[in-house]
């Protein structure tokens, strides 16, 4: 019987030493400061594709007698490409379609009536504009699925039509003085020969993300003249705009 007691209690001080052994041996690496990196996700490159569409309001500010200050409201659809790069940032650029319509009434004094008498011109503008925007994304986790973003960068607006359907209301005095100063007194489309189509933007903006949803907003700075002939010092006219738009990656 003594013999069995003995055997038993060396059985147990091995089966001890050996768990006290594995013990010693456990993984010591929640303590290593360089743990968190392993954690991380890797890189990997990848392209994100998305519809997106949205209001515009694009403001034509001008110095001129032959473009009035304007602000057109309207709508632009179409798609974007973004390329994932290291540390949350991306980079986007795409092909978006805008249709805006605006507004306004330009004053005249008349030549003939008293100078308490004024004239005018009713300028409706109908742009269409096709923009390729060039952006840089950053983006920040916040819950779960939801995230915000910041960008920033250059876009390329390329004027296809801007319509000017005037209605006129001058006597003909006026109008015989300002068509021989240059300035349109019947309906033409703008950019046939009197301003450029491409309009350089540097653009800043941010939204939010869900999922594959993508709601946003931003801010356009028209950086060129969009007047060909430059001859007389107050031609000009530069177009910026904002927007708000919803876009869907699939």
């Amino acid at each position: 019987m003594r013999k069995f007691f003995v055997f038993l209690s060396l059985a147990c001080s091995s089966i001890l030493m050996a768990q006290v052994s594995d013990m010693q041996r456990a993984d010591n690496t929640f303590f290593d400061p360089t743990r968190k990196q392993s954690a991380q996700q890797e890189y990997h490159f990848a392209v994100e594709y998305r519809l997106e569409a949205g209001y515009i309001q694009n403001q034509q500010r001008s110095a001129n007698l032959t473009y009035p200050d304007m602000f057109l409201h309207g709508a632009r659809v179409g798609a974007t490409f973004t390329f994932l790069l290291p540390y949350r940032f991306s980079m986007q650029v795409g092909a978006l379609y805008s249709i805006a319509y605006g507004t306004q009434e330009q004053h005249w004094r008349s030549l003939d009536a008293p100078s308490t008498q004024t004239e005018y011109i009713n300028h409706r503008v109908l742009e269409h504009n096709l923009t390729v925007p060039v952006r840089c994304f950053y983006s920040i986790p916040l819950w779960k699925q939801l995230g915000m973003f910041f960008y920033a960068g250059p876009q390329l607006q390329i004027g296809l039509a801007q319509n000017d359907y005037m209605q006129t209301h001058l006597s003909a005095s006026n109008a015989a003085w300002m068509q021989s100063q240059g300035i349109h007194t019947e309906p033409y489309d703008r950019m046939a020969d009197e301003l450029i189509r491409a309009n350089i933007q540097l653009g800043v903006g941010g939204g939010f993300e869900w999922d594959r949803y993508r709601i946003q907003a931003g801010y356009d700075f028209g950086l060129n003249n969009q007047v060909i002939n430059n001859a007389n010092l107050n031609r000009h006219m530069w177009e910026w705009g904002w927007y708000t738009s919803f876009s869907y990656r699939f």
